[in-house]
C-alpha cells in the first residue's frame, strides 16, 4: 500500500490545485491519497472562503481517498510549527511520500540546506543576533541561513518546504519529499490566465465572471463571502475590553502596548497591521495574533499531535484506516463524541467565530458522521 501526503489550505481549491492533484495522481497512479487540510482558518489567519468541511467534499470529488485535518491551534502557527504538525500526521498514517509545490523546486538543496543549519552551531547564533538588530524570526532566520550557506530562501513555498524536509528529516520520517514546480506567483494580485493563485482570486473575489475561469465549477459553486467588517468590529470590541492579553500567543508587552495606543485609530483590519507593523512584527505575525486574541489561544497551547480527526474518506481511505488504527498511539475520530470536546475545544471555538463571519454553521463541528466519497 503506497500512500502519498499533501499539505494543502485549499482557500480556494483552484485549477492550480487540480494541475496539482493530477500530477501527483499521474506519478502514482495506484496509490492511496492523503490530504492533511487546513480548516476554516489558514496559516497565515485569512478566514477560508470555502469551508472545512466544503474542501472536503471538493478532495474527495477530485480523487483524494482520505481527508484529515490539522489542528487550528497548529495550523495558525509559524510555518516551523505548521509543517512539524502536518508532518507528524502523515508519520501517523505511513505515508510514503509528500509532494508539494515550491519555486525553488529542488528537494535536494532542501535537504542540502537542512543538513548545514543542523550541523552549523552558528546558525542559532546568527538568528539570535538578527534578532537583536530588530529583524523579525521568519526573516531573522533567512538572513542567517543565507551567511552560512551564501542561498537564500524567502518565497512563501520555498519556506514552507525547507520546514517540511526539516521534518520529515528531523524526526527521522520515512516519507520522502517530492516538489512540483510552482508555475505562479503566490502573492500576485492580477489574474493572468486560468491558472492563477488563490491570492488573485480572494482579490477579486466580487469579481465572480473573472475568477469563474481560475476554479473547478463545483469549487466556484461553494465559495462564500466573509464579512471583514464584522471581523475586525469584533476585534476592536475584544481588544478594548481585555485589560490583560499578555498570555495571548504571539501578544508580548511591546506589541500589546502599541495595539491598544491604534486600535480606534485604525479604519480596517490592514489599517491595524499596518500601524503595528515593524522590521521586528511581520505582517503575518500580526494578523495572526490578532486571530489569536479573538479566539483567546494561549501561549501555553499544545503544538503536540495528540489525535487525528477525519473529514472524510473513500473505500480506500477506509482501508488505510483499518491498518492504522491497528498500531497508532493516538485516536483516530471518524465520529463526534462529547468525550472528544477536551481535544476539540480551540477547533470549536475557531469555527463559532468563523460563524459569525459567515453562513457558516459550527454545529456542524459536532456532527456525528463524516463526508463519504
Amino acid at each position: 500500500m503506497i500512500k502519498v501526503g499533501v499539505i494543502a489550505e485549499y482557500n480556494p481549491f483552484h485549477n492550480g490545485h487540480l494541475y496539482h492533484l493530477n500530477k501527483v495522481k499521474e506519478m502514482f497512479p495506484d496509490a492511496y491519497l492523503i490530504l492533511v487540510l487546513i480548516g476554516n482558518f489558514t496559516q497565515r489567519a485569512d478566514a477560508s472562503i470555502i469551508n472545512k468541511w466544503d474542501k472536503t467534499k471538493i478532495a474527495l470529488k477530485y480523487g483524494y481517498n482520505l481527508v484529515v485535518e490539522l489542528p487550528f491551534n497548529i495550523a495558525t502557527s509559524s510555518a516551523s510549527i505548521y509543517a512539524k504538525g502536518a508532518i507528524d500526521i502523515l508519520n501517523k498514517l505511513d505515508c510514503n511520500y509528500l509532494v508539494f509545490g515550491s519555486e525553488t523546486n529542488d528537494v535536494s538543496l532542501f535537504k542540502k540546506l537542512v543538513n548545514i543549519t543542523n550541523d552549523n552551531k552558528n546558525y542559532e547564533e546568527k538568528i539570535r543576533t538578527y534578532l537583536k538588530e530588530g529583524y523579525n524570526y521568519p526573516k531573522s532566520c533567512s538572513l542567517a541561513l543565507r551567511d552560512i550557506s551564501k542561498i537564500t530562501i524567502d518565497k512563501p513555498n520555498d519556506v514552507l518546504a525547507l520546514e517540511y524536509v526539516r521534518s520529515i528529516i528531523n524526526t527521522n520520517s520515512k516519507i520522502t519529499p517530492i516538489s512540483i514546480k510552482r508555475t505562479n506567483d503566490y502573492n500576485d494580485s492580477k489574474i493572468k490566465s486560468d491558472i492563477t493563485s488563490a491570492t488573485s482570486i480572494r482579490k477579486n473575489i466580487n469579481n465572480k465572471s473573472l475568477i469563474k475561469k481560475t476554479l473547478p465549477s463545483y469549487s466556484f459553486d461553494l465559495i462564500k463571502n466573509i464579512n471583514e467588517k464584522d471581523y475586525f468590529t469584533l476585534l476592536k470590541y475584544k481588544i478594548i475590553i481585555s485589560d490583560d492579553l499578555i498570555d495571548i500567543l504571539d501578544v508580548d508587552e511591546g506589541i500589546l502596548n502599541k495595539l491598544k495606543k491604534v486600535v480606534l485609530e485604525s479604519l480596517d483590519l490592514n489599517d491595524l497591521i499596518m500601524r503595528v507593523k515593524s522590521k521586528r512584527y511581520s505582517y503575518n505575525r500580526i494578523k495572526r495574533m490578532l486571530l489569536h486574541i479573538l479566539t483567546n489561544t494561549k501561549k501555553d497551547y499544545s503544538a503536540s499531535i495528540n489525535y487525528i480527526r477525519v473529514l472524510g474518506l473513500d473505500n480506500k481511505g477506509k482501508e488505510v484506516l483499518k491498518i492504522v488504527k491497528k498500531k497508532i498511539d493516538i485516536p483516530v475520530i471518524t465520529k463526534y463524541k462529547k468525550e472528544y470536546d477536551s481535544l476539540f475545544k480551540d477547533d470549536i471555538k475557531a469555527s463559532k467565530l468563523y460563524s459569525l463571519l459567515s453562513n457558516y454553521d459550527y454545529k456542524e463541528e459536532y456532527q456525528s458522521s463524516i463526508k463519504k466519497g
